[in-house]
């Protein structure tokens, strides 16, 4: 062997070692905050259109898979980053992480829902919502809420939980979206007297949902399809999303620039803007941008508006990621416990 070959395949298997082994075909690893039941959903529907393709998940919550994620930079562990907040996404070391990748049918979502390099694109979003239980209202004569103002009620005390902005995405927006329709100083002060009335902070953004729905709470401040799956399953829910606007934030996905298998992970990137995706997110997200995305009538009987655009706020998604060290660095200051 020549001097010049046995250098050429000293490289390679450097590389080779380097990236942990060679890829496997037909074997790929997504990191999600999607939930647990929905993921299970898209994976069953996607292996039925793509039986040679196994996704391999890391499902963390929005806050701890980002730490996850910054943890492993120098040697990252997944192909694909999916339903993941734009306002996470959008962090020059995560994005420095990614390869463009413009999948088949990208062209029919609006531009407001995709990167204009090609970094990342949204299927589907959440915005804030409060599942109230109705028979905890009623036993303790409390009033039904109808605004985010509503919540500094005395009569309230101890029986709200919301999630925790420093590791739920849920969280940070509704964070995030209070101080951008009062102001900082306002918006501060709210939070603070809501927290007198706050029992628990949780790591979830749906388990402030499922805590009011099984009775532990009378008022969970969680996302609007939280409340939706809650009172679907029958349980003694009302889904109020605040007269104010609700807080909102878009789920996105990514090509990762050292996936070990470009070729399957772009298949399944190509997938989640299909028709036969589309309709699984009228059934299980409050809103989405792929075309055929249509809320069903179970749905919409349970709370969710027809128009989604009309309850939003108008979210400064720039403004919500370059202050989000300084806010949550605030936030675990002034109220985290």
């Amino acid at each position: 062997m020549s001097a010049r070959l046995k250098l050429l395949v000293g490289v390679a298997l450097a590389a080779i070692v380097c990236l942990g082994g060679p890829a496997r075909a037909g074997d790929i690893t997504a990191y999600t905050s999607l939930e647990e039941d929905d993921v299970r959903v898209y994976l069953a529907a996607f292996n039925k259109a793509k039986p040679g393709i196994k996704v391999n998940i890391l499902r963390l919550s929005t806050g701890d898979l980002g730490a996850r994620m910054l943890a492993e930079k120098a040697n990252p562990r997944h192909d694909v980053i999916w339903g993941w907040a734009v306002t996470n996404m959008v962090d020059p070391r995560i994005l420095e992480m990614t390869e463009p990748y413009k999948p088949a049918g990208i062209e029919k979502v609006n531009p407001a829902f995709k990167d204009p390099q090609g970094r990342w694109f949204a299927t589907t979003g959440y915005f804030a919502g409060f599942c109230v239980n109705t028979e905890i209202l009623k036993k303790n004569n409390l009033p039904m809420p109808a605004s985010w103002e509503d919540l500094l009620n005395p009569a309230y005390k101890g029986q709200i939980v919301m999630p925790n902005a420093a590791s739920s995405g849920t969280g940070y927006l509704q964070v995030s979206s209070i101080l951008q329709m009062k102001g900082e100083e306002k918006g501060w002060q709210f939070l603070k007297a809501l927290d007198k009335n706050i029992a628990q902070y949780i790591k979830s953004g749906s388990r402030p949902c499922k805590a009011a729905s099984s009775g532990e709470f009378a008022i969970g401040l969680s996302f609007a399809f939280s409340g939706v799956k809650q009172i679907m399953e029958g349980y003694p829910v009302k889904l109020v999303i605040p007269k104010e606007g609700a807080g909102y934030e878009t789920e996105v996905s990514a090509l990762m620039k050292t996936s070990k298998n470009k070729a399957d992970a772009k298949q399944f990137l190509d997938w989640l803007l299909t028709l036969d995706a589309a309709k699984l997110y009228g059934e299980r997200a409050e809103m989405s941008s792929v075309p055929g995305a249509k809320p069903t009538e179970a749905v919409l009987k349970a709370g969710l508006p027809a128009d989604v655009s009309t309850v939003l706020y108008k979210m400064d998604f720039d403004w919500s990621a370059k202050n989000k060290d300084r806010i949550l660095a605030e936030w675990k200051k002034s109220i985290e416990r």
